[in-house]
């Protein structure tokens, strides 16, 4: 678990404006989305800022709920305590887990009793080296924290590369696109036969995606 919350991102600078890609579907094919956030997704936000402003003060983390839920952390494949010296800076990989099971978990829980297990390899803090402002950083989801992250994060928008978009979409099912309530390419509505025969692609390296649930 440890080495895939720390893999390196595949994307670089966003160095074109996006394709704009927004989904609205029902909750199933929202949750389809969800194998790319353990996988690891870009996020434009706060850069040299720590963990918990990014967390709390960009993405509308509620602090109970990163206290209580949010119980591992890997910040650039270093396992977080302190997540007030932990700073996410540009091109970090930020992974978020809920607590895991049996002795692995229990070490690399954030501020658990068994931390100190693990002292060399636990992120050390980082003194203010920079100005905070926006930037990209990759963000990983695993476990509970999919679903009740996964769909909040995925109606605030991703980026995404147009690669991994073409090969998400190429292997959905019938079911999938049948959930797919309405697509809107650049803002433009376009049909599922659009979208999945993959006519809008080819323009940008990167997809800025929307996907919101709309169960009626």
């Amino acid at each position: 678990m440890s080495q895939e919350m720390g893999s390196q991102p595949r994307e670089g600078k966003v160095d074109q404006p996006p394709t704009l890609v927004h989904l609205i579907c029902d909750k199933k094919a929202v949750a389809a989305f969800f194998q790319l956030l353990q996988q690891g997704v870009t996020i434009r936000g706060p850069v040299n800022a720590s963990v918990r402003a990014v967390l709390c003060s960009h993405m509308g983390v509620d602090p109970k709920y990163l206290e209580d839920r949010i119980r591992t952390i890997f910040l650039d494949g270093k396992p977080v305590d302190d997540i007030d010296s932990a700073l996410v800076k540009q091109g970090s990989v930020l992974a978020l887990s809920g607590a895991m099971p049996g002795l692995v978990g229990a070490i690399l829980r954030r501020g658990g009793p068994l931390a100190a297990m693990r002292r060399e390899i636990t992120h050390g803090g980082d003194a203010a080296s920079a100005t905070a402002g926006q930037g990209l950083f990759i963000l990983k989801l695993f476990n509970l924290l999919m679903n009740e992250m996964g769909p909040a994060l995925l109606d605030r928008g991703i980026l995404i590369g147009d690669a991994d978009m073409r090969e998400f979409f190429r292997n959905r099912s019938g079911n999938f696109w049948s959930g797919c309530r309405g697509i809107l390419v650049d803002g433009k509505e376009v049909d599922v036969s659009t979208l999945r025969e993959q006519g809008w692609v080819g323009r940008n390296r990167v997809v800025s995606l929307r996907c919101t649930a709309d169960d009626v």
